[in-house]
């Protein structure tokens, strides 16, 4: 088993975020962190709702929590998909159990929301899903960036700035 330092993962499918999945991944890696791109299908170019493509490095179904430091969960309607794929669940409430890092922006907060560990988490996102955040438990903040212990959450692309530097400060 990998060592989990300096491991992030990122889930890609179609109709991702292409800034709220780019921003964060080469941003990680100026930080000097391993960031795996983990899709439905390896080596699977997916696009993003802007057209920008990402070719994943994994498998969903390959990954274990215990191999990185933290998960990332880009926005777009691909959270709307993968929190149907009950792999994405348990990866997620694993992390968020062992106070591992579990960062969302935008639409990205739809997996923590399946996932069932936003309850009395503060948390922020899209607009758009205000409504099944504080739903899901979750006591919703209007800000660019919300950090509640190793949860990270952010609202829009213009917010990514702040959510990048939320992540780093949970990371250490």
């Amino acid at each position: 088993m990998a060592s989990s330092a300096k491991r992030i993962l990122i889930f890609v499918g179609d109709d991702y975020e292409d800034l709220e999945l780019w921003y964060p991944k080469l941003r990680l890696i100026e930080a000097g962190f391993q960031v795996t791109i983990a899709g439905q299908q390896s080596g699977k170019v997916y696009a993003g709702k802007n057209g920008y493509p990402c070719t994943s490095d994994a498998l969903i179904s390959d990954m274990k929590s215990a191999d990185f430091q933290g998960v990332v969960c880009a926005g777009g309607w691909m959270p709307d998909k993968l929190r149907r794929d009950p792999k994405v669940l348990s990866l997620t409430q694993e992390f968020a159990a062992a106070g591992k890092l579990v960062a969302a922006i935008c639409h990205g907060g739809w997996i923590p929301i399946s996932a069932n560990v936003y309850r009395g988490v503060k948390v922020t996102g899209s607009p758009g899903i205000k409504d099944d955040l504080i739903n899901a438990g979750g006591i919703y903040e209007d800000a660019a960036v919300t950090v509640d212990r190793h949860f990270v959450s952010s609202r829009k692309p213009d917010d990514l700035p702040q959510f990048c530097q939320g992540m780093l400060k949970v990371l250490g």
